[in-house]
């Protein structure tokens, strides 16, 4: 069945443009088929999955679970309870603890629930606009989200005999798949199809996972643009490695048109010796590392479909690139990784972490001895990136500013012209792109929307394409032609950290590869590459400033504004140092390029604006002097993150913080890190939760 008259083609599945942080919901479901569950512990797997995706940001949380408090799973799986809050997941396990009507110690032994932490995009945070969102006041349909569908509007127009509740974009997925039900050419039609047929009108990014009293105890999830991932967990041998895709038949009949090809041993994954099997559905692994750490990541248009404890994927139409199968991959993650341990929180314990990320990234691709850099993940492209005409970094907020900060030493080392751009102006100016185009795009998620579509349109025109990501699996890492995975550990904290240093340090390697047979440079790389040595303990170094940074902080924070200021390789230090500022402290800060002060910016600048500027022992010291005495010539009292052996600047100014020298390229690195404890130990003082 197709929607028409929503103007759509049925087979177009570009998504529409979205911005990460629309990506941002945390989606969890578990099922537990034949493994016996209470209702309490079954609640108690879905609040844990929730609690690990906090850092992602939300403000209101959902479950959705079995009702009745019969012994019979017949009986209570006719019927959907569903327990929605706003605020903290503590706050929705308080919820669920006063519901006077459930049964915490009825026992499952197939079972699905579904959970959901939602960041407001359509409609104020409320009960009524969290997920599940429900089909009906029966809840015979319901549905978690993590995307946004941008022809929601036209949904509702369709389904304007149903009586939505909500403000969501959600909401119209619910009642268009109970349409699609309720509307059904026969009594046969499965889960997967009522499913794909949904997915089939749905314009924009999204990551979806669907429970039905009609269909008990089956679960079918499906993406687009968002990640979705599955966990298995089994006492027993699973009957295979690799779950084949299942294609719609493509014969005349149209009843065999809708139908799918029969689900069958070599179609489906499922326990060999046993029944007993676990699945867990997530929108992060960091939610699934705990119970199992063997995981499938599902595709653009795939619908995973679990029915009587099998797992099997569908898609609709074979396309050229298509997968044949997807492989069950076992994680590298540990749980410890993603605990806080000693820190208050994910933040903190991120920009600690620091010394050894940066080590992890370099660690088998960095000799020190004889001054080489392999990149095993580059090795087969090299000698076409070499010949490329011009290199495209594609990135969003702090990703974008990794780019900015290495441009200059990649333009220095490649002499090649750098573009760096912004993954959404990019898509909105149509950039022109050619063969010989080299495009990086770079995520610590894999999975930025923008970036994505980016991505796709690059490999339209023929580029070759890399990506730079944090995430084994993630869709950029799938869908470029090559690529680096930074190797910083699990990032849970909401405002990155160290996948920025991590991914600055990916970049400069690329850079020294790139010219590791031109004998005039060979200097130069030695410089780097030792630099790169020291980096971990310089790092270190400026870390042990964390009290005088808190000190400065307390005096800060109940500032309105703050203006960073830098030039040359520091520019990009003060747009990500303003960024974190911003994201974590809800303070207004701007990152300003220090040689436009007397363009405007000049007038922020008096004696009660603080002020703090980026000056090192680089080739722009002497116009960041200049800079200098034009901000104290306003009056400025600029706080100065400098050189700690510059006797001048220090001797000069009334406040600085002193960090270690590195080769200038990398002094990036240490120049950051002060902004980001200043923008942690703010957001402490003005009351908000980092993560």
């Amino acid at each position: 069945m197709q929607l028409t008259s929503l103007g759509r083609d049925a087979e177009d599945t570009h998504p529409a443009a979205t911005s990460e942080q629309t990506l941002l919901a945390g989606i969890f479901a578990y099922l537990n088929y034949h493994v016996p569950r209470t209702r309490r512990e079954i609640l108690e797997v879905l609040i844990k999955g929730l609690h690990r995706l906090e850092y992602r940001g939300y403000d209101s949380a959902g479950v959705g679970i079995d009702g009745g408090n019969s012994k019979e799973w017949e009986t209570n799986s006719k019927s959907i309870h569903l327990i929605k809050q706003t605020g903290k997941v503590k706050a929705l396990d308080e919820e669920i603890h006063k519901q006077q009507d459930i049964d915490l110690d009825v026992e499952f032994d197939v079972h699905l629930g579904i959970a959901h932490t939602r960041w407001a995009t359509h409609g104020v945070p409320s009960p009524v606009n969290s997920h599940p969102q429900r089909s009906d006041k029966n809840n015979d349909f319901i549905v978690i989200h993590n995307g946004i569908i941008t022809n929601y509007k036209d949904l509702k127009k369709f389904l304007a005999s149903y009586e939505f509740e909500s403000e969501t974009d959600t909401e119209t997925i619910a009642k268009l798949v109970k349409y699609m039900y309720d509307n059904r050419e026969n009594d046969d039609i499965t889960f997967a199809t009522l499913v794909e047929q949904v997915t089939q009108q749905l314009e924009g990014a999204f990551a979806l996972v669907f429970k039905s009293v009609h269909f008990p105890g089956e679960a079918v999830g499906s993406r687009r643009g968002g990640p979705l991932l599955i966990g298995v967990r089994s006492d027993h041998k699973l009957s295979t490695d690799h779950i084949p895709i299942l294609y719609r038949s493509s014969g005349k009949d149209k009843k065999t048109c809708n139908t799918l090809p029969r689900m069958d041993e070599d179609t489906c994954l499922f326990p060999v010796d046993e029944k007993a099997v676990e699945y867990y559905f997530a929108s992060d692994a960091s939610a699934v590392i705990e119970h199992t750490n063997r995981v499938i990541f599902l595709e653009d248009d795939d619908i995973a479909a679990v029915r009587d404890g099998r797992l099997s994927i569908h898609r609709i139409k074979r396309t050229a690139g298509d997968h044949p199968a997807r492989a069950i991959q076992t994680l590298q993650m540990e749980l410890q990784q993603i605990m806080k341990g000693n820190f208050s929180s994910f933040m903190q314990k991120e920009i600690f972490e620091q010394p050894e990320s940066v080590v992890n990234t370099m660690r088998g691709r960095v000799n020190f001895e004889n001054n080489t850099v392999i990149l095993g993940g580059l090795k087969d492209h090299i000698k076409e990136i070499q010949r490329c005409r011009r290199l495209i970094m594609i990135a969003c907020g702090t990703s974008y500013h990794a780019g900015v900060a290495t441009r200059q030493v990649l333009e220095e080392l490649t002499e090649l012209p750098v573009m760096v751009e912004l993954a959404s102006d990019f898509l909105d100016r149509n950039t022109p792109v050619f063969r010989d185009d080299v495009c990086f795009f770079i995520s610590q998620s894999g999975e930025t929307a923008d970036s994505l579509l980016a991505l796709r349109y690059c490999k339209e025109r023929g580029a070759l394409t890399v990506g730079i990501t944090n995430t084994v699996g993630s869709s950029i890492s799938r869908e470029t032609d090559c690529g680096v995975h930074i190797n910083a550990g699990p990032e849970i904290g909401v405002a990155s950290t160290k996948a920025y240093t991590s991914q600055f340090v990916a970049l400069i390697m690329f850079a020294l590869l790139m010219c590791d047979d031109r004998i005039s440079v060979q200097p130069r790389r030695r410089e780097i590459i030792q630099g790169l040595k020291v980096l971990p303990d310089l790092i270190k170094e400026v870390l042990s400033l964390d009290e005088e940074i808190q000190k400065l902080a307390a005096e800060l924070y109940q500032q309105k504004s703050v203006l960073i200021m830098g030039r040359g390789y520091h520019y990009a230090t003060c747009l990500e140092g303003a960024l974190k500022i911003k994201e974590i402290t809800y303070m207004h800060s701007e990152g300003i390029l220090a040689g436009e002060l007397k363009h405007g910016p000049l007038a922020l600048v008096d004696k009660l604006m603080p002020v703090i500027m980026i000056i090192m022992r680089d080739h722009t010291y002497t116009k960041c002097q200049n800079a200098l005495q034009q901000v104290v010539a306003r009056q400025g009292r600029p706080i100065v993150i400098c050189d700690k052996e510059d006797y001048e600047t220090i001797s000069n100014s009334s406040r600085t913080i002193k960090v270690p020298h590195c080769v200038d390229c990398l002094q990036g690195i240490l120049s950051v890190i002060p902004l980001q404890l200043l923008s942690f130990h703010l957001a402490v003082l003005r009351g908000y939760d980092c993560i």
